[in-house]
């Protein structure tokens, strides 16, 4: 049997939180989903049958596909459904395979924390500007980026703690 990278109380302080989270990111998905649509049919129906654009539907809609976009990705992340070129990986042994995969999410890490530290202090050096339509300050709208980061790295935890458990005898995860 291989040694784990981490002990058997990892499983519950990676694993649980990390399908918690996703699967509020994906309830806030189809919030932002259901809400971007609404302020677009809103915007499109003022415009055409009132005859009065609404000054701050554009804004809005765009803030929520950037947000949207962001939080998508995290959970397209974790669920594994990001797309990918594996014509040479599937070629590959399974030993390498899995070496390859822990690579390939080791340097996902080191983005995803360069991430939330360009994201904060971007987040923090635009902290005194507001959006033009919402006045909305716009660390908020930006405060996405270290966000998703943070998201990212408690997903990429949670795959490297799985990638690391030995196989169980029917050749699945344990």
């Amino acid at each position: 049997k291989r040694s784990s990278i981490m002990g058997p109380q990892a499983a519950g302080t990676i694993q649980r939180p990390s399908m918690h989270c996703n699967r509020y990111a994906e309830y806030f998905l189809l919030l932002l989903g259901v809400s971007m649509t609404a302020t677009v049919i809103l915007q499109v129906f003022c415009r055409y049958a009132l005859n009065h654009s609404l000054f701050w539907s554009e804004e809005l809609a765009r803030y929520l596909l950037v947000w949207l976009t962001f939080v998508g990705a995290t959970v397209a992340y974790h669920r594994n459904m990001h797309p990918g070129v594996d014509v040479v990986f599937k070629r590959l042994q399974r030993k390498n395979r899995t070496r390859i995969r822990l690579f390939v999410h080791l340097i996902s890490l080191v983005f995803f924390l360069i991430l939330i530290w360009y994201g904060c202090n971007f987040a923090y050096f635009i902290r005194a500007q507001t959006t033009p339509a919402l006045s909305l300050p716009k660390w908020l709208v930006f405060s996405v980026i270290p966000l998703s980061g943070l998201l990212f790295t408690l997903h990429c935890l949670a795959f490297l703690y799985r990638g690391s458990q030995p196989k169980t005898s029917r050749g699945g995860r344990p």
